[in-house]
């Protein structure tokens, strides 16, 4: 009996050693990306892969609207909108925006249910590149290990050129330059200032609001980006 028990034991150990072996060189693989990144474009990220499989599952022919341009190419504009909608402390934290989760749960216990997230541009991005849409604690605890993973490797500009990327922004529709071209016929670079707001107000539901463009919620939140553009601090 003891005999049994003592080859069992080794055996779950064995277990949780290969376990955590394996979780180490899944982070490894990720960093390794991440520094990858940091002079090289990525050609795409796992969200836009998993909608790519979702509209191929309706059309064999679908494909994504989505051309890469660099960070001197996309409008101030938009980089103040995103900055005002999305993440106002962006160029002064580490990753988390501590206050912002704060106010985010406050709100949430207020109502009863999620209505406010507290995710910086660094933690999207982190979600984006390499998660699924799947909402589970591992993957909000693989979504920090991420985020803290890209503040220590790139600068903020590097940070915030790979999210004007890479988001998305309707269906099948991702990047800057490609929404520009989508919603204005114009490029990211042209992007007026009410325009670039409009575009910020869509991200938190860009499939919903690429079919409903003159939707009361988003132009009151477009009027809001707006007036708070000019005091966004962009990188």
């Amino acid at each position: 009996m003891k005999k049994s028990r003592g080859w069992l034991l080794r055996w779950i150990w064995r277990g949780v050693a290969i376990f955590f072996a394996l979780l180490f060189l899944y982070q490894v693989w990720l960093f390794a990306h991440i520094c990858w990144w940091v002079k090289f474009n990525p050609s795409s990220s796992a969200f836009m892969e998993t909608r790519l499989e979702i509209m191929q599952d309706k059309n064999p022919d679908a494909a994504l609207q989505h051309q890469w341009v660099p960070y001197a190419k996309i409008s101030n504009n938009l980089k103040r909108a995103l900055i005002a909608a999305e993440d106002a402390s962006f160029v002064d934290h580490e990753g988390f925006d501590w206050e912002g989760i704060q106010k985010a749960y406050k709100k949430n216990l207020k109502k009863g249910k999620i209505v406010a997230g507290g995710s910086t541009i660094s933690q999207q991005l982190a979600k984006n590149l390499f998660l699924s849409t799947k909402r589970t604690p591992w993957r909000k605890l693989e979504e920090a290990a991420i985020t803290l993973m890209l503040e220590a490797v790139m600068d903020k500009q590097r940070i915030f050129e790979i999210y004007l990327n890479v988001i998305e922004w309707g269906n099948g529709v991702f990047g800057a330059e490609a929404a520009a071209r989508h919603y204005y016929q114009v490029s990211a670079a042209q992007l007026s200032a009410d325009q670039a707001a409009k575009l910020a107000a869509m991200v938190p539901n860009p499939r919903y609001y690429d079919k409903h463009r003159e939707a009361r919620g988003l132009l009151l939140k477009t009027d809001i980006i707006m007036a708070r553009m000019n005091d966004a601090e962009i990188p």
